[in-house]
């Protein structure tokens, strides 16, 4: 396929510019003279199913692999065949294959460009991104100006993050495809990442017009329109693409439209959590629970963690749900926390002090604040449950956490001043679980940030806690690195998390008012024109020199772009 995204339209899109425009006629037309010297009955059915589009691919395999087999069959008929039997292999989704067999056509018939293209297609698939815009630059020397291949780079482009080459091939794709829906969405994809919400809005409203039985233009329209503080209008967009997938024959696919039907149902549960409709909220996150998925689409998954994350916490708490509020397009809210009187464990002398020094420097930077100081369990998860309704009238959704952080068999918990380890259900049971709390807030419109200073030490590290039926949990020392982050927002803005120190590593809490790694972002977060990352890289900088290499600040990342917590100054 030549869009990523889960997009099941993109390869009859393709196809279909390939076709139209005449790059793979010379591919099918040199098999006339293979006909000649094969027998004619034999030669002239199994040229026929190899190079048809509509034969079923495993039929398509098997005749163009009698075709090989004959030996008979050499130079750019040779190369043809092979070309064709990649093709197959692309709608079975057998991307090595399809490579070897491009590898082979290109060996026979280097001026192919339909064969340059589609190896350029399956490298894309297969996140070879360099060597895909390799293989699309060489199509369009020997082709320039082709709509379709300039699209395929402008996705390769996408991918890389490059998001001014993408939207140039884009450009110059939509001059030459004025009427393909796929260009114009993608191109709406770039322009939202690029955080232009009105021009991506604009190409999505084409999308819609050109192909109106598109579920995946709708889907992206009523993410803009979610972005945007629209939930009505984004309401009615998940509707069409349930309605759409649903339907009967309505669009062609090769894959099962699972990831279609969780996505609309995930976001149009957010949309209805945005308007205050808990009912229907609910309901859309059940729905995704019963939608088949392949166990190794990710981003399904991912979104069916988000659903599952969203159900669990409307339900854990039963206070009246009302509208988010938007702020307009670009509202900004963070959640701080900080936990140091705790009852049970060894208490900590600065996170409450680390704080309120950081909700004071995000307000003064325009974030609007809640904060938290020394929690209980209950405290949390009511705090929690607002921050992330909230979040979902937001841009940007920031969570600062200063406290005891524990890893519990790979996973991460924050502890709450009243975590307890009686047991080992007990431990989990009265701690607040990360994994559970990113995947609740990803989501495509949003930038996320989670910061932890909350490495300072595992009060229960070393020993093993009994679990149920005997099972051990280890208790190890420091945060484990997260498994993954953003999952679901393949193309919104991404999620950032911060850790005062390495995975596995203990931070300190310092030894005046605020720990070393919470006095280093006070320092930093203010400065203007500065990348996320770039502000980071300047908090880790002064943490090292500070501990002497005792502790050294960690981050992952999957943002898309760059975030400026403060605009440069003019």
């Amino acid at each position: 396929m030549t869009v990523k995204v889960e997009d099941n339209e993109g390869w009859y899109d393709f196809l279909r510019g390939i076709f139209m425009r005449g790059i793979v006629v010379a591919a099918s037309a040199v098999l006339i003279g293979l006909f000649i010297t094969l027998p004619a009955a034999q030669a002239a059915d199994d040229g026929t199913v190899c190079t048809s589009e509509t034969t079923p691919p495993d039929q398509a395999i098997a005749a163009c692999g009698r075709l090989i087999a004959s030996r008979r069959v050499s130079g750019k008929s040779l190369a043809s065949v092979h070309f064709w039997r990649a093709v197959a292999f692309n709608r079975k989704g057998d991307y090595a294959r399809e490579i070897a067999d491009l590898d082979e056509a290109l060996k026979l018939d280097p001026a192919s460009v339909a064969a340059w293209n589609l190896r350029g297609s399956a490298l894309y698939d297969t996140d070879q991104t360099d060597r895909a815009i390799a293989d699309f630059n060489e199509a369009l020397r020997r082709l320039p100006n082709n709509g379709s291949i300039l699209h395929n780079r402008a996705n390769a482009f996408l991918q890389k993050k490059d998001y001014a080459r993408a939207l140039a091939d884009y450009d110059e794709a939509v001059r030459q495809l004025p009427r393909e829906p796929l260009v114009w969405k993608n191109r709406g994809h770039t322009r939202q990442a690029m955080g232009d919400l009105s021009g991506a809005l604009a190409d999505m409203n084409m999308a819609v017009r050109l192909g109106p039985r598109g579920p995946f233009s709708f889907l992206g329209r009523g993410l803009i329109y979610r972005a945007t503080g629209e939930p009505d209008r984004a309401v009615a967009d998940f509707d069409e693409v349930i309605r759409l997938t649903n339907g009967d024959g309505v669009i062609p696919t090769l894959t099962t439209p699972g990831y279609l039907l969780v996505a609309a149902h995930t976001h149009r549960g957010l949309a209805f959590e945005a308007k205050g409709d808990r009912n229907r909220a609910e309901a859309d996150y059940r729905a995704v629970a019963a939608v088949a998925v392949a166990a190794g689409d990710s981003s399904s998954n991912a979104l069916k963690a988000t659903a599952r994350a969203r159900l669990a916490l409307l339900g854990s708490d039963d206070r009246p749900l009302v509208p988010a509020a938007t702020g307009g397009p670009g509202r900004r809210i963070a959640l701080v926390v900080g936990n140091g009187g705790y009852t049970a464990v060894t208490p900590l002398a600065n996170p409450g002090r680390d704080a309120r020094a950081v909700a004071k420097s995000l307000r003064a930077i325009g974030f609007d604040v809640v904060e938290g100081i020394d929690l209980d369990r209950a405290g949390m998860q009511a705090r929690l449950a607002d921050f992330m309704r909230a979040a979902t009238g937001a841009r940007t959704a920031l969570l600062f956490y200063a406290g005891h952080g524990m890893q519990i068999d790979g996973r991460n918990y924050l502890a709450p001043v009243d975590v307890t380890a009686a047991s080992a259900a007990g431990l989990t049971a009265s701690t607040l679980d990360l994994d559970t709390i990113l995947a609740g807030l990803d989501d495509q419109i949003r930038t996320n940030v989670v910061i932890l200073d909350a490495c300072r030490d595992n009060p229960f590290a070393g020993r093993t806690a009994d679990g149920e039926a005997g099972r051990g949990l280890t208790l190890a020392p420091g945060l484990a690195p997260p498994g993954a982050l953003g999952g679901a927002a393949t193309l919104g803005a991404g999620t950032l998390i911060a850790f005062a120190t390495a995975p596995g590593q203990v931070a300190l809490d310092g030894e005046g008012d605020n720990s070393p790694f919470s006095a280093a972002l006070v320092r930093h977060i203010g400065t203007p024109g500065l990348d996320l990352q770039q502000m980071l890289t300047r908090v880790r900088a002064e943490v090292v020199s500070v501990t002497k290499r005792r502790q050294v600040p960690w981050s992952n990342s999957s943002l898309l772009g760059e975030v400026f917590l403060v605009a440069e100054r003019p």
